[in-house]
C-alpha cells in the first residue's frame, strides 16, 4: 500500500490502528478503529482487512476486532522485554510473598513508564497500574527512578513540559522535581507517597545491566507503612535480577 497523501507511511498507519486498542478497550468495530485512529473509513477498513489476513487482528462472530495471537507470537521472539521479565519474575515473586503488596517491573518507553509485570495480593492496597499500562515518568516511583537515570536531554524535555498531577502527591513543580531526581540518584531509590493514589506509597529501585539503568523494580505500599522492609526486599531482588542477567550473557 502506498504512502498517504499526507506523506504518512503504511507502518505509521498500522501503528495508529493498533494503538486504538487498550487494556479497557480490547474489542472494536472497524469503524470505531478508523475514528479513533483518525483514518478515512475506506483506509481503515482496508488496513483492518489486511491485518486480519496476516493474523495481527482477529474477528469474532459479530465481526468485532481484537488483537490477534500472531501479534503476541511475534512480540515474544527475541524480545528484550521478555528476557528481562523472565529474569525478574522469580525475584518479584519472593518480594510479593514477603510484602503481600503489589510488586512491579517497569521500563522507559517513549518518555513514559511502561509496566511489563505486576504481581498482586488480594488484600493489597489500591493500585491503578496494569501490565502493558503506562504512566508519566514524574507520576510514579518507578517512573521517577527511570527519569532520574535517563538521558539528560530526555530529562530536560520532561522538566520543560507541563507536569500533570495524576494523584494528590504528584510532584508538578519542575524545580522540586529536579531536586527530587538528584536525591534519587544520590540515595538509589525513590519513594512517592500519594503520587498516584492518596492511600498508597510507591517505592522503587533501579535495575542495571552493564552499568546502565534498564528498568525499575517497585512495590506499592499502604500510605502509612514503613518503607524500610520494602526497600531491603527490592534491593535484594534487584541484585538477584542483575546477577541473572549477567549469567545469561555469559552462557
Amino acid at each position: 500500500m502506498a504512502n498517504s497523501a499526507s506523506g504518512e507511511g503504511v507502518a505509521e498507519r498500522i501503528v495508529r490502528v493498533l494503538e486504538t486498542f487498550g487494556v479497557d478497550r480490547t474489542v472494536q468495530t472497524a469503524s470505531e478503529i478508523g475514528r479513533r485512529a483518525g483514518l478515512p473509513s475506506s483506509t481503515a477498513h482496508r488496513l483492518v482487512d489486511e491485518l486480519v489476513r496476516a493474523g495481527i487482528l482477529e474477528r469474532d462472530d459479530e465481526r468485532r476486532l481484537r488483537l490477534g495471537l500472531r501479534l503476541w507470537e511475534l512480540a515474544q521472539r527475541g524480545s528484550t522485554a521478555l528476557r528481562l521479565r523472565q529474569a525478574a519474575l522469580p525475584h518479584m515473586e519472593r518480594v510479593q510473598a514477603e510484602l503481600r503488596e503489589h510488586t512491579q517491573l517497569a521500563v522507559l518507553e517513549r518518555e513514559e513508564a511502561l509496566f511489563l509485570e505486576r504481581l498482586s495480593h488480594p488484600e493489597a492496597v489500591s493500585n491503578i497500574t496494569r501490565v502493558a499500562g503506562r504512566l508519566p515518568l514524574h507520576a510514579s516511583s518507578s517512573g521517577l527512578v527511570l527519569l532520574a537515570h535517563a538521558d539528560p536531554a530526555l530529562r530536560e524535555r520532561v522538566l520543560g513540559s507541563p507536569l500533570r498531577a495524576v494523584g494528590p502527591g504528584t510532584v508538578t513543580d519542575a524545580r522540586a522535581l529536579r531536586r527530587l531526581l538528584g536525591e534519587i540518584r544520590r540515595t538509589g531509590f525513590a519513594a512517592a507517597p500519594g503520587s498516584i493514589e492518596a492511600v498508597s506509597t510507591g517505592v522503587a529501585v533501579p535495575l542495571r545491566d552493564r552499568g546502565s539503568v534498564i528498568a525499575a523494580l517497585s512495590a506499592v505500599l499502604p500510605r502509612d507503612a514503613p518503607i524500610a522492609p520494602a526497600l531491603r526486599a527490592l534491593r535484594e531482588a534487584a541484585a538477584g535480577i542483575e546477577a541473572g542477567l549477567r549469567a545469561a550473557r555469559e552462557d
